[in-house]
């Protein structure tokens, strides 16, 4: 009888559990993530300035929303602004928080999913280039003047302008001095400022160390900077709560933004980045698919073994188990005599 030799699934010694193999991921280059993030960032910086709108429609959008926000007493922007200006050392440093940390810790966090969590690095670059392209429809169709810019009778103060002798920005927003002219500074509503943030925020959250003082500075950083954005002037309360809006809705679309440009990607015959499934099926901080190792049966035709052979036949000598064995008789020449086999002498 032909035998079989199964190739048993590998199992982990101390608990007996079947080992699992992850799914394959296709992994990002950076000599391709680093031109589409340049891209992404050129159309949204030319899109702010393609946006800038008329200077009174962008006025009437500023105090509409301050209206409103007086309305339902979520008018925190007048105390904060006060505050700021009052208390140059608080004042300063939001300062250089609203015109640098958002150009260092996001960049910073992409790096780093980049290298260190490559399986949640499309989902999460996906999920932020998303959500700031829905920020510059907003700036296209909502041009909104920020407080500052408002008339002084509105009571609001400039902190960029009124401390712009310690950093590198003039009176025109976050711009260096002489480049204030490239800047749409009536792009206030929905505040990236505060969507970058909670992005980062929540990567940290989901994926990072899970140790107190990463949770602490993920909760921290998109609350400050909502104060921050609101302290110095540039953003109301609702600039900030539209910027987190639009994460949210960013984040929804992350999954079919995926699965479109897995398609065209498969339609141009490049690799299937779609691979990296781990990135869709568990979203942001999801589980890796993991696939198991199934037992694997191959059938041995003898090759090279010392018990079967060729022909599935049993070997010179070799008895199958309780096989039956009939004695010839005395006299009789065996039926199945071998060639060559000498006769029994009569």
């Amino acid at each position: 009888m032909p035998q079989t030799e199964a190739t048993e699934a590998p199992v982990d010694r101390r608990t007996g559990a079947p080992v699992t193999e992850e799914a394959p991921t296709a992994r990002a280059r950076w000599w391709t993530e680093l031109p589409l993030i340049l891209l992404v960032y050129g159309a949204y910086s030319a899109g702010r300035l393609l946006a800038r709108g008329d200077t009174a429609h962008a006025v009437d959008h500023g105090l509409a929303i301050l209206r409103f926000e007086k309305a339902l007493w979520l008018n925190a922007e007048h105390p904060l602004n006060r505050l700021f200006t009052r208390e140059p050392w608080i004042g300063i440093p939001a300062d250089f928080w609203y015109a640098s940390l958002h150009y260092l810790v996001t960049p910073a966090i992409l790096v780093w999913l980049f290298r260190s969590r490559a399986v949640r690095y499309r989902a999460a670059r996906t999920w932020l280039l998303t959500s700031t392209f829905i920020g510059l429809i907003g700036f296209t169709l909502l041009p909104t003047c920020p407080p500052r810019l408002l008339d002084p009778a509105h009571g609001f103060v400039d902190t960029m302008a009124q401390y712009s002798s310690w950093g590198w920005w003039g009176g025109e927003a976050s711009a260096p001095r002489g480049l204030g002219g490239m800047t749409n500074q009536y792009a206030a509503m929905p505040s990236l400022h505060v969507g970058w943030a909670l992005w980062c925020g929540v990567i940290l959250w989901r994926l990072g160390s899970g140790s107190r003082l990463v949770r602490t500075a993920a909760v921290a950083y998109p609350l400050i900077t909502t104060i921050v954005v609101m302290g110095t002037a540039n953003h109301y309360f609702l600039d900030a709560a539209a910027g987190a809006a639009v994460m949210g809705v960013g984040l929804l679309l992350t999954p079919l933004v995926l699965r479109i440009a897995d398609r065209c990607r498969a339609a141009l015959g490049l690799a299937a980045a779609g691979t990296a499934a781990g990135d869709r099926s568990g979203g942001v901080g999801g589980r890796r698919a993991e696939v198991p190792v199934t037992p694997a049966t191959t059938a041995s035709r003898g090759a090279g073994s010392p018990i079967v052979s060729g022909e599935c036949q049993t070997s010179p000598g070799e008895r199958i188990p309780r096989q039956r064995i009939i004695e010839p008789e005395p006299g009789a020449v065996p039926a199945e005599a071998e060639d060559g086999a000498a006769a029994p002498a009569r």
